[in-house]
């Protein structure tokens, strides 16, 4: 009998899947970290006879090519991926056999790259699972965007061919098992749920329920912005990760981490955004540990800049430094833990700003405060409605776009308070007087503030 087990990395909004038989099984788009795939295979207590990739990654650093040197599987990589490591390349039709019964065959679905391949898995010639990658996802399909910007029209008619490719050939019960499409950018929208299958796709995905030139344009016109990390991580999959180094890292000090600042280097405090704001390292910049860490972090900082981590505990160093490799940000400078009040030299003291609500905005405009409101959404959520005489300059543009900002008490909001945390310390570090709005977006509605939406005056 099958098993299919999916492998979450909530951070990046991705899945990874091991799949097989009594004895042996495949891994499909593994992450960098590999310890956790090989700890989910002995449980399971097969061997990992196969790594599939179904196409070189723009979004995370794959594991696959260090998985396969460790379980001395085969790595099977797309033949149209150009790769500087041996594998076994694979091309359309091609199969191979998993376990007794289990057989694993690629399908060619260009769009998401141009060398894109799912893989079909049958058991005793029945399809059983189709793992997609980055081609049919649940509810919409990977964006084309992130190859050539002159390939995008041409790859985006390719993704729609590629998904009436596999409805065309895959019965509707067979489970479409994607990798991206829970919060990844290299999807063209997020998941629509969160199982499905080639018959609810067939009856509700745009790929196959719209002509081809209808599809294209209602995708391109919904691209948004794309990490500028994903510049590095093609490269860096193509020529063959490094393995990764989890050990803890070094220690600091109040006097190093006052060093790093004072050399322009990037102090990340991954505490809640309460505590940060209550008390924080001058200078250090906020993203929480439990949110988009490596998306955010990676998106924002110069890349290849050296970062220090701090944290309330040891654990939760190694989880963001976990994390981070995924994205290539391999071994953090250093790390401190414990009290904040620990981080600093003895004289100095924690800075601070205050949080607010919708609903303080509403009364600090009401009485005619020095109110600069910074909207930091992405262009596409600002296009849904916003707050009336904001600012708007989308988070991953903030940090070198500082100087527009008009001077004032800046007012920071985004749809739910993460970004906004991290755009208030963006904006405290560069010394600017900052309120972080920690509330829905629908709030501002209800504190009476007026909003703009498309068709309206303002």
């Amino acid at each position: 009998m099958f098993f299919v087990d999916t492998l979450e990395c909530e951070g990046l909004g991705n899945r990874s899947y091991l799949a097989g038989g009594s004895g042996a099984a495949v891994v499909v788009d593994p992450p960098r970290d590999i310890d956790q795939v090989m700890a989910a295979a002995a449980r399971r207590g097969v061997r990992i006879a196969f790594v599939a990739e179904t196409h070189l990654h723009n979004d995370y650093v794959s594991g696959g090519l260090e998985l396969a040197r460790v379980t001395g599987a085969r790595y099977l990589v797309p033949a149209g991926a150009r790769v500087s490591f041996a594998r076994t390349p694979v091309a359309d039709g091609d199969t191979v056999t998993v376990d007794e019964g289990l057989v694993l065959r690629a399908i060619a679905t260009p769009g998401h790259t141009p060398h894109h391949t799912s893989y079909a898995l049958t058991e005793d010639g029945r399809g059983v699972a189709a793992f997609t990658g980055g081609s049919l996802l649940i509810g919409t399909v990977g964006r084309p965007d992130l190859v050539e910007p002159r390939l995008t029209e041409h790859l985006a008619r390719a993704q729609h061919a590629s998904a009436h490719r596999l409805a065309d050939e895959l019965d509707d019960a067979v489970p479409v098992l994607p990798t991206h499409g829970f919060g990844s950018f290299c999807s063209s929208s997020q998941a629509q749920g969160d199982a499905t299958t080639i018959g609810a796709e067939r009856a509700a995905n745009d790929a196959l329920t719209l002509d081809a030139d209808t599809f294209v344009a209602r995708m391109l016109a919904g691209l948004d912005d794309v990490p500028a990390y994903y510049a590095h991580m093609g490269p860096v999959n193509a020529a063959g990760p490094a393995p990764v180094d989890l050990t803890p890292p070094r220690r600091a000090d109040a006097e190093e981490i006052a060093s790093q600042l004072a050399a322009g280097e990037w102090v990340v405090d991954l505490r809640g955004r309460t505590a940060f704001a209550e008390g924080h390292v001058a200078g250090s910049y906020n993203f929480e540990g439990e949110g988009r860490l490596a998306t955010y972090l990676a998106w924002l900082m110069p890349w290849g800049r050296p970062v220090t981590l701090l944290a309330d505990t040891p654990e939760r160093i190694a989880a963001a430094q976990r994390e981070l490799t995924r994205v290539g940000i391999d071994r953090p400078a250093a790390a401190a833990t414990g009290d904040s009040a620990g981080w600093i030299r003895a004289g100095e003291r924690l800075a601070s700003f205050p949080r607010a609500r919708f609903a303080d905005l509403a009364d600090a405009r009401e009485r005619g405060d020095d109110v600069v409101v910074l909207d930091v959404r992405r262009d596409s959520e600002r296009a849904g409605g916003h707050v009336d005489g904001s600012v708007h300059l989308p988070l991953h543009e903030l940090h070198g776009r500082i100087g527009e900002v008009p001077d004032g008490v800046v007012w920071v909001h985004c749809a739910g308070g993460m970004r906004a945390a991290i755009a208030a310390s963006l904006l405290d570090a560069a010394g600017r007087d900052v309120v972080a709005i920690d509330d829905g977006f629908d709030a501002a509605t209800e504190a009476g503030l007026t909003l703009t939406r498309p068709g309206r005056a303002g």
